[in-house]
Formats: structure tokens, C-alpha cells, sequence
């Protein structure tokens, strides 16, 4: 199985293709072009993907709870807040932050530097999970109209510019 494991970075975003023992590192421009690349399995991307709108993320807090024994805890980003994403200027976004936090959290200027690709990650990623689960299973319908194996319910009719009317699965 191929996987890929994706970084941002200021050219855009690296990519390490692995396959089996065989690495493959790739400079990719955008985010499409992360998600474009060909027979991947499974993308990993080391970024923060949806942002909280009004405090940390349990999931942040939790990691670096589990780097702390190891003296990595500070590896672990606090991800900015949802509200962050609208602006590309630091002195905004830590007002931003303040204002959606109650006056809890404004991001670093490190953590600020990755507003950007979790912008781009976020607006390619955006999509709701049950819309992404009804492509995936209109995905898999269209596989079995292609392979002949579809099952299909409708009385014949067709619409008036003949396409049928059925339900195809």
C-alpha cells in the first residue's frame, strides 16, 4: 500500500511518497496538488486540520500531554482558532484569537506562521463528512455501472430529455 506523508513548508508543501521500503520525496506548489497525487491510500498530513472556533483543541492538549514524558510537548503547535484564518496580519489574528477565546489564547508568532497552509488545508478539506461519504458512495455505485454488476430499481420511464429515471446501486 502506498501512503503519503505531507509537510508545509514556505515553497509550498513536501511530500514523502512511501512505498513499501521505496521513499519518493516530492515538492508539491499547493494543496490540490497534495491531494492530486496518484495510487495513495492514505494521506498524513502534519498540519492542523479543523480549527476550533473558540479555544484549544482536545486533541492538541492531549498529544502534548503524551510528548511531555518525553520532553517533545512543545512540538505539539497550539492550532490558531477558527476565526485566525481571516487574516494574514499577526497583530489581527492575536486580536481575532483573544476576541473568539475570551481573552484566553492568541497564537505566537511561530504558530502564526502556519495560518497560511491551514488556511489552504482547510478550504480543500472543508467539505462535510456526509457529503465526502455520499461521493464515495455514488463512487462506488458508478464502479459497479462500469464493471456491469449495478442493480437498479425504476419503471423504464425516462425523463424529457431521455435520460432514465431510476436509482442505480
Amino acid at each position: 500500500m502506498t501512503v503519503l506523508g505531507v509537510d508545509g513548508w514556505r515553497s509550498g508543501w513536501v511530500g514523502a511518497r512511501l512505498d513499501g521500503r521505496r521513499v519518493q520525496l516530492l515538492a508539491l506548489p499547493d494543496v490540490a496538488a497534495v491531494l492530486a497525487v496518484p495510487e495513495v491510500a492514505v494521506v498524513g498530513i502534519d498540519m492542523p486540520i479543523g480549527p476550533s472556533e473558540d479555544g484549544a483543541r482536545a486533541c492538541d492538549v492531549l498529544a502534548r500531554d503524551l510528548l511531555r514524558r518525553t520532553g517533545a510537548a512543545s512540538s505539539v503547535f497550539p492550532a490558531p482558532v477558527r476565526a485566525v484564518l481571516a487574516t494574514d496580519d499577526h497583530a489581527e489574528a492575536r486580536q481575532l484569537s483573544r476576541d473568539a477565546t475570551g481573552g484566553q489564547r492568541a497564537p505566537s508568532a511561530q504558530s502564526f506562521q502556519l495560518v497560511r497552509s491551514i488556511r489552504a488545508l482547510d478550504d480543500a478539506v472543508g467539505v462535510p463528512m456526509i457529503d465526502a461519504l455520499d461521493a464515495c458512495a455514488a463512487a462506488w455505485s458508478a464502479q459497479r455501472l462500469a464493471d456491469g454488476t449495478a442493480e437498479h430499481v425504476g419503471d423504464g420511464t425516462t425523463d424529457a430529455r431521455g435520460r432514465p429515471m431510476r436509482v442505480c446501486w
